[in-house]
């Protein structure tokens, strides 16, 4: 594994960067200095929203790519570099049958900020992890119908592969739909995935897939994935990823982004 050519690297947040107490260790930063240094770009993609990506990555967010609410939307600093928005009419179309599904709560995704109905304090509490700019709402309907919305999240506090996927697979011809963990199912237009994002941030840094290194842990990191020869299942990624993906890591708690991060440097000397 040559890694001295890398001049990208990719990383999922949750499972991925993050541990499981959502924390970035700082070695991690540390390496980013490093990596810095010898003009390796970085780039976060989640399925979290912007402002909470950037949170958790404060002291470096001036200096990164970011593609937020799984390729809904990327953005250096201020600016946009890519946008996929979902039609209001597909929203207003599938809110009802997403109500019918015992367990689900449906999170409304737009730039600035999360929209929900929800009166489950346990849920309100959790979902705050990943949403800090939010609003409980009476009717997410009405929302749809006057604001731009980048997707559809769904959280299931069992299983969304196992409770929500099902009941709307058969939507698949009209919505992309990804299990992005063990709880949560994103909703969005068929052109917003993290690869279509990726491909846009290695058009602007002139940088190829043979230059990119990925790491990912599940479905919604399919796509990104590919756009990569450096593609890093981590330890604790869903069997498909493992499968998929080029190489692999350690889990995310035992530091398995900063250990191949770690190869990447000392390839540079």
């Amino acid at each position: 594994m040559n890694l001295s050519n890398v001049k990208l690297v990719v990383s999922d947040m949750d499972g991925t960067l993050l541990n499981s107490k959502g924390e970035v260790s700082d070695h991690f930063f540390e390496l980013f200095k490093k990596l810095q240094q010898q003009n390796i770009h970085f780039c976060a993609a989640s399925g979290r929203q912007y402002n909470s990506i950037v949170d958790k990555l404060a002291s470096i967010k001036d200096a990164i790519y970011v593609i937020a609410e799984n390729g809904g939307i990327a953005k250096k600093n201020d600016t946009i570099l890519l946008s996929n928005s979902l039609e209001s009419q597909k929203i207003i179309d599938i809110i009802p049958i997403l109500r019918k599904i015992k367990g689900a709560n449906i999170v409304l995704c737009s730039q600035d900020a999360a929209f929900i109905e929800s009166s489950d304090a346990t849920f309100i509490n959790l979902f705050q992890e990943y949403y800090y700019s939010f609003q409980n709402v009476d009717d997410l309907i009405e929302i749809a119908k006057t604001t731009t919305i980048l997707k559809i999240a769904v959280y299931h506090f069992n299983s969304s592969e196992a409770f929500v996927y099902p009941k709307i697979k058969h939507l698949e011809k009209h919505y992309l739909l990804k299990v992005s963990g063990q709880n949560w199912l994103d909703i969005s237009d068929e052109k917003a995935n993290k690869g279509n994002a990726l491909r846009e941030v290695q058009k602007i840094l002139n940088v190829t897939k043979e230059q990119t290194m990925v790491f990912g842990d599940y479905h919604n990191d399919i796509e990104m994935l590919q756009e990569a020869d450096f593609s890093f299942a981590m330890g604790n990624a869903h069997k498909d990823i493992k499968e998929l993906a080029n190489y692999a890591t350690k889990s995310n708690n035992e530091f398995g982004v900063e250990s191949i991060l770690e190869k990447l440097v000392a390839s540079i000397k």
